[in-house]
Parts: C-alpha cells; sequence; structure tokens
C-alpha cells in the first residue's frame, strides 16, 4: 500500500478552501497507554483536528519541553515500539480515515532502516514522516524511500534559518513545512509573537507548499492569530497535558482532548 500524501495535501488545501487554517494535533504514541493513545487520537480528530502528529518516543529528546519529556518517559517505561507506534497510525487512521504522520528523531529510524520504516509506514496508512533533527544534506536516502512509498517528508524551519538555508530546506521537502515560531524546546507559551509570522513569510518566498506553525499555541486565542498568517497551526504540549492533568481517568482526559480540539478548531476559524 502506498502512503497518504494526497490525504494529507487534501486535508490543508480543504482548510483553505474554507478560508481557514488546518488545525493539526501532536499526541506520542504509548501515552498513557498504546490503546490510551490510539483512543486520544482518535479524540482529537472528532473534536475537530484535521491531521495528526504520532510522537515516537524517545530518550534524548532534546527538542521537546517538559510535558511532552513526561509523556515520552511513560510511554517507554511501558515498552513502547516502533511496532507500538505503527499500529498506533494504522488504527488512527483506519478510525477515521483522516492523515496521520509520525513526528520522529532521526536516530530510531536509521536503526530500523530508513527503508523499511518507510515501507511499514505506508503500509500502516501513515502519509508522512517530520525529521526534526535530519539535516537536509543527509536527507537523500531517506527522502527517496519516502517518495517511493508515497510520504511526506516534512522539514522544521527556525527563526534562525537564513533565507538561502530556508530555500534548501523547503525545495528538499513535501507535504508541508514546519516553522518553529520560536528558538527553544516545545511547550505553551503566553505569547507566539510576531517572529512567527516573519518566518511564515520569508519561508512563503521560497516555495508553494504550505507552512505549518508549531511551538507555543495552547488555545483558541492564540490558534486564531497563528491562522491570520499560516497555513496550519499545530498544537502538542497542550493535549498532552489534558491528558497527564487527568491521569486518573482516561475518560476525562479523552474529554479534554475532544474538547481542546473543538476549541482550537473554532479558533482557526477566527482568523
Amino acid at each position: 500500500m502506498s502512503g497518504n500524501i494526497a490525504l494529507l495535501e487534501q486535508a490543508i488545501a480543504g482548510a483553505r478552501a474554507e478560508n481557514r487554517a488546518a488545525l493539526v494535533a501532536y499526541l506520542p504514541a504509548g501515552f498513557p497507554t498504546v490503546d490510551g493513545g490510539i483512543a486520544a487520537i482518535t479524540a482529537a480528530f472528532e473534536g475537530g483536528a484535521d491531521v495528526v502528529e504520532v510522537g515516537l518516543p524517545h530518550s534524548d529528546p532534546v527538542l521537546d519541553g517538559p510535558v511532552i519529556q513526561t509523556a515520552d518517559d511513560i510511554a517507554l517505561k511501558n515498552g513502547v515500539r516502533i511496532a507500538d507506534v505503527l499500529r498506533t497510525v494504522r488504527e488512527a487512521h483506519a478510525a477515521t480515515g483522516k492523515p496521520v504522520l509520525v513526528m520522529t528523531y532521526w536516530n530510531p529510524v536509521d536503526r530500523y532502516g530508513a527503508e523499511r520504516f518507510a515501507a511499514d509506514l505506508a503500509e500502516a496508512g501513515g502519509a508522512g514522516c517530520i525529521l526534526p533533527d535530519l539535516p537536509v544534506e543527509e536527507s537523500e536516502a531517506w527522502r527517496k524511500a519516502a517518495e517511493q512509498h508515497g510520504l511526506a517528508t516534512v522539514f522544521v524551519v527556525a527563526p534562525s534559518s537564513r533565507d538561502e538555508r530556508l530555500a534548501k530546506i523547503t525545495a528538499a521537502g513535501s507535504g508541508f513545512v514546519y516553522a518553529a515560531s520560536l528558538m527553544g524546546v516545545t511547550g505553551t507559551r503566553v505569547s507566539v509573537g510576531a517572529q512567527a509570522a516573519d518566518l511564515v513569510r520569508r519561508t512563503r518566498a521560497t516555495t508553494e507548499l504550505p507552512v505549518c506553525v508549531g511551538l507555543g499555541v495552547s488555545n483558541a486565542e492564540q490558534a486564531a492569530e497563528v491562522a491570520g498568517f499560516a497555513d496550519g497551526v499545530i498544537v502538542g504540549s497542550a493535549f498532552v497535558k489534558r491528558l497527564l492533568d487527568h491521569g486518573d481517568s482516561l475518560d476525562e482526559g479523552l474529554a479534554a482532548v475532544r474538547e481542546l480540539a473543538a476549541d482550537l478548531a473554532q479558533g482557526v476559524r477566527k482568523r
């Protein structure tokens, strides 16, 4: 089976046709359990997410803030494996028909085998992969495998990226460009700020790909602000925090995820 890059592109284009930004949610696989993680992704879609990124938990998540690190630790202590991540993608996509990507550091994919990972992710119905720490210069083997299996390769750009660097990164990517709104690790912020708008403007000057902004968005007001200048709004820590806050009750956690997705879905429509 080929991957679902077309489904991803349609989801973002469909949002644009409705004169809004796409809502992209992030949730780690295996948290609070593998089944609980699948249910959480389904809840995010039910609430109004257009796309979900499934995190592959990593023991040294250098770009992730404390909330996602805590969730990753729980998943790893429970023994989550790449097979569980692929099962999460498969079941979440099968239950909703919506585009599901994997967000992962490069090391686990490299160890698993790039070609094998691309084939298995496509077979699971995945739409692509976000690889925040894979330099474009070292990405050719992965990109070839991803393209062959119909997967998007999403690269991350940051406010520190110079214009010529942006052009190099966006030329190599597919699906969309992930614009990190600020320097530093993931987490909710009081303000997402002008830096993000400037980065989107500079990125758009180099590519026709949609530009989605992540890092810092946690409520409808911030989602509306980012939706005013970006093609997609990416929210991660705020969803994970809802599950952590309701650690004693998965049902309450799922309801909180659904509610946050609905709130953010309204936000991206108010741009």
